[in-house]
């Protein structure tokens, strides 16, 4: 399968770039510059391609079975994520790519039965992770407005974190995954595991997908 990475040098799109180049999966990582070429496989190819040009973006698709985005903007530009998702988006239709998104747990409801998500609960968020889960809100509900694209939106548990690769998880949809620690938790690693073993299953139907131990 060719696969091309937006956000590869980042870090659960470096893991998903390792984990597909290990799989035997041929991929390209887009890049905005060269700095950090030295945390991708050799096997990788490269493409230099700002995300803000629609028509690069389209350029860079053509010829990929699948393209994946785990873009993430620095801290104080959060409100950017929206707008380079649907860019990949936008592309993925004209050129009828299938699209896996790393996206944001802030649409996901709280296993409480009340009602809440993520986002709206309150005091459930620490106030410096508002802005990203408010760009992630923004992001999901571009995707669903979105229909002609074959995408899939990946959430991730509460903490999402560096670790080891035990190629174990647990798999949900709409509601944050916990465990009976009370915990919800997955590393980078098993994350990319989980996206890899749904981009490998073509006829996946499922549109938003949420993983934790």
């Amino acid at each position: 399968m060719k696969i091309i990475v937006f956000g590869a040098t980042g870090d659960v799109g470096n893991r998903f770039v390792k984990e597909a180049a290990a799989r035997g999966h041929e991929v390209s990582a887009v890049v905005r510059n060269r700095n950090k070429l030295d945390r991708l496989p050799e096997s990788v190819s490269v493409h230099v391609a700002d995300v803000n040009d629609a028509s690069a973006v389209v350029e860079a698709l053509g010829g990929h079975d699948l393209a994946v985005t785990a873009l993430r903007p620095p801290a104080g530009r959060e409100t950017e994520l929206p707008a380079m998702t649907k860019t990949v988006l936008d592309a993925a239709v004209q050129t009828r790519t299938r699209l896996l998104i790393v996206g944001g747990a802030a649409n996901l409801k709280l296993p409480d039965n009340s009602g809440y998500t993520v986002l709206t609960a309150p005091d459930f968020l620490p106030e410096a992770w508002k802005p990203i889960a408010t760009a992630c809100q923004i992001q999901f509900e571009n995707c669903l407005a979105q229909q002609d694209a074959a995408w899939t939106y990946f959430s991730p548990p509460a903490i999402l974190e560096p670790g080891l690769r035990t190629g174990r998880y647990r798999r949900g949809s709409d509601t944050l995954l916990i465990d009976e620690a009370g915990e919800s938790r997955i590393s980078m690693e098993d994350f990319a595991v989980a996206m890899m073993d749904v981009a490998e299953t073509p006829n996946e139907p499922a549109r938003r997908i949420t993983v934790a131990y």
